[in-house]
């Protein structure tokens, strides 16, 4: 029998997508309310009640942002009842909180969890980035590749033409070049307008999304997260930290980074088994969002165990009494 303070994935798995059922369930109410920091708030404070009650003694690593600007679910913040073993928490209470305000698709609660000292420490800037799903010989595609080479790359490890290739992109004026660049291959490109996490996830499962390839530039926190779910899942991801100035490399610097050109790979963000759970908050390609029936709300969740490789997919009925409004 293992010991309190071992990190017995099989046991923590299911309170971990508790976890991620409450933050979604919470933020369910402010879809399409227009209103980015109530819904984010909401999932907040759900994840970080529903992690309290974990036998865990959780440090989360990737959070809400550094302690002076997140008052819940900082990075470093101590979580769980300090009665079990000691882990690093990954989180993101609600991926697309834009997405969760103007009900768009593809918004999701996150959360990875592994023993004390298996994610990186990533600092709050940008992550050049590059993943691809499973089944690919290491380095097949690169950082160090252009765009296009990427795509010739990737459509000859299939054995298919660049133009069956589909590339996920988040939309922003700093990717229009790369865009371009990609246009002139034939792929197809699928641009997302935030989430980047779940674009990530999409190479994976690439018979259900449609997706190949993610690349381009994103919060380098979400890059650590996407490793966890792809050490699950399978796959590659590539990811180098930039820095748009002084302050940010003094960020990295802070956070025990000593090699600032270093090129991680999915296993040097995450360097143990871990356990990832995603929740649907809005319809998406991977998980359906909340849907709100008469008497009750149902959310759907994905569980990995990177250890076993299983992916469980759990659907979760919770009754509700829907308080009224204000009288008038």
């Amino acid at each position: 029998m293992a010991a309190p303070t071992d990190f017995n994935d099989r046991m923590l798995s299911l309170g971990l997508a508790r976890v991620s059922e409450a933050a979604a369930l919470a933020s369910a109410r402010l879809i399409g309310r227009g209103d980015e920091k109530a819904a984010d708030q909401a999932a907040v404070n759900a994840m970080r009640n529903q992690l309290n009650q974990l036998d865990i003694t959780g440090t989360v690593v990737i959070g809400e942002g550094e302690r002076d600007e997140a008052p819940m679910l900082f990075i470093g913040e101590q979580v769980g009842t300090a009665k079990g073993p000691e882990v690093d928490i990954a989180l993101d209470p609600l991926e697309g909180t834009t997405l969760t305000a103007k009900d768009m698709p593809n918004a999701l609660t996150v959360i990875a969890m592994g023993p004390r000292g298996s994610m990186l420490h990533a600092p709050d800037v940008y992550m050049d980035k590059l993943a691809i799903g499973p089944g690919f010989r290491p380095g097949v595609v690169t950082l160090d590749m252009s765009p296009a080479e990427r795509v010739s790359a990737l459509a000859s490890a299939k054995g298919v033409s660049t133009e069956d290739i589909t590339v996920c992109v988040l939309e922003r004026p700093r990717h229009e070049d790369m865009i371009a660049e990609l246009r002139t291959t034939g792929a197809a490109i699928r641009l997302i307008t935030d989430g980047d996490v779940a674009g990530i996830i999409h190479t994976a499962d690439s018979e259900r999304t449609g997706i190949d390839m993610y690349m381009g530039s994103g919060g380098a926190p979400e890059g650590v997260l996407a490793a966890a779910a792809l050490k699950c899942m399978g796959g590659q991801i590539y990811g180098k930290l930039l820095f748009r100035n002084d302050d940010e490399k003094k960020r990295a610097e802070n956070a025990g980074i000593k090699n600032l050109n270093r090129v991680y790979t999915r296993d040097d963000m995450v360097t143990k088994d871990v356990i990832f759970a995603a929740t649907g908050v809005t319809d998406g390609s991977i998980l359906p969002g909340i849907k709100r029936e008469p008497g009750h709300l149902t959310a759907e969740t994905i569980l990995m165990r990177s250890k076993t490789g299983s992916v469980r997919r759990m659907t979760y009925r919770n009754p509700i009494e829907w308080s009224p409004g204000p009288k008038h």
